[in-house]
């Protein structure tokens, strides 16, 4: 059982959202942590063991020799997959994702990140963004691949179960969302070495893969969250907990009433810090015109809330600016201009277009 008192941010029980006999009451506390606060903690998922293995993994894995990492590095990979080393991620900055901005390096972490088993998407004549939908890298760690394996094949069923419940919790039926699924969900595996203090190991910033977020992090701490009153509340870690947050994909979904949720990560001083987020993919061919139609439903049923503060300190959503042809088309660009040496070499054309913008 997790010790839940360490927070006062919401908490949904999965084990009552399962149950006929709490799952009203629970449902209840789904809408108000989700469309009220924003982000929530899920307790009692059933994936405790499984999380607290791949966690226990996790420094062997970083430990490998630099061949090994470099062997299966995203610089490999047009569907940005594989392992990246240190300083090389970057975060946007500037006022608003819809005009000009520049990249700026803000991220002091390493990573491996991993897409839930598919085969490679794109063909001849598709849009170039399904080339981010391909097959993963795996290092040479054994046992990994397995571990890897069995905790997305039982993420990718708790994210659905999720997602029905959020369908409920606005009372429309179970697979209204089905339609908005995507075809690829995708894992980090993350660790933030020791740095100054105050150091950003994640700048501001909102999820950009999908749907929702559940996040799986260590015993360090160091997640913040902006609250809608625009203030930054500390996430501290609940042992057997995963930390949910509303992605770009859902906000799209429902016509920016739901925001995403703008978060960071403070760097540890003095001990490694571990973090497993998994990404609940969207279904790229979306667009905003099509949306105003497929998902004026769902939007009708969501409650609006006053966030006029954290309105005025947010970050943009790229999935709601008018630019892009398609979720695919903006989340295309957003991994292009996150690791530039993966966009110059597999995408130089979209490269050097998006590099200008940034100049402007």
């Amino acid at each position: 059982m997790a010790d839940t008192s360490k927070t006062a941010l919401p908490l949904v029980d999965f084990a009552r959202l399962r149950s006929a006999e709490t799952r009203d009451e629970e449902l209840a506390k789904l809408r108000h942590a989700l469309f009220t606060i924003g982000f929530l903690y899920l307790v009692n998922s059933g994936l405790e063991e499984t999380a607290a293995e791949l966690h226990g993994s996790l420094p062997g894995l970083f430990a490998l020799p630099a061949e090994k990492k470099q062997a299966v590095a995203m610089l490999n990979s047009p569907s940005f997959l594989g392992y990246t080393q240190l300083g090389a991620e970057m975060t946007a900055g500037g006022t608003d994702m819809r005009e000009a901005r520049k990249p700026i390096p803000q991220r002091i972490k390493i990573q491996f990140d991993i897409g839930t088993a598919t085969e490679d998407a794109w063909k001849e004549g598709a849009p170039t963004w399904t080339k981010m939908e391909g097959t993963s890298q795996y290092p040479d760690y054994p046992g990994f691949k397995p571990l890897v394996g069995e905790y997305l094949r039982r993420m990718t069923d708790l994210s659905t179960e999720f997602l029905e419940a959020v369908a409920e919790s606005l009372s429309l039926l179970r697979g209204t969302f089905d339609p908005f699924l995507g075809r690829m969900h995708r894992l980090k595996l993350i660790r933030y070495p020791p740095a100054a203090a105050g150091s950003v190991g994640v700048g501001p910033h909102k999820d950009s893969t999908g749907l929702f977020t559940f996040l799986s992090q260590d015993s360090v701490g160091g997640l913040q969250v902006l609250s809608k009153s625009g203030e930054w509340i500390d996430a501290p870690p609940i042992e057997g907990s995963l930390v949910v947050n509303v992605q770009q994909g859902f906000e799209a979904v429902t016509g920016g009433v739901c925001p995403a949720t703008t978060h960071r990560v403070i760097s540890p001083t003095s001990v490694t810090r571990y973090s497993i987020p998994f990404f609940q993919g969207v279904n790229y061919e979306l667009t905003l015109d099509t949306l105003k139609v497929s998902a004026a439903h769902i939007v009708s049923k969501i409650p609006v809330s006053d966030d006029a503060k954290k309105r005025a300190v947010d970050v943009p959503s790229e999935f709601l600016s008018p630019l892009y042809s398609s979720l695919g088309e903006a989340r295309l660009r957003n991994r292009i201009l996150s690791h530039p040496d993966v966009g110059q070499k597999w995408y130089p054309d979209l490269y050097e277009k998006y590099r200008q913008q940034t100049l402007v």
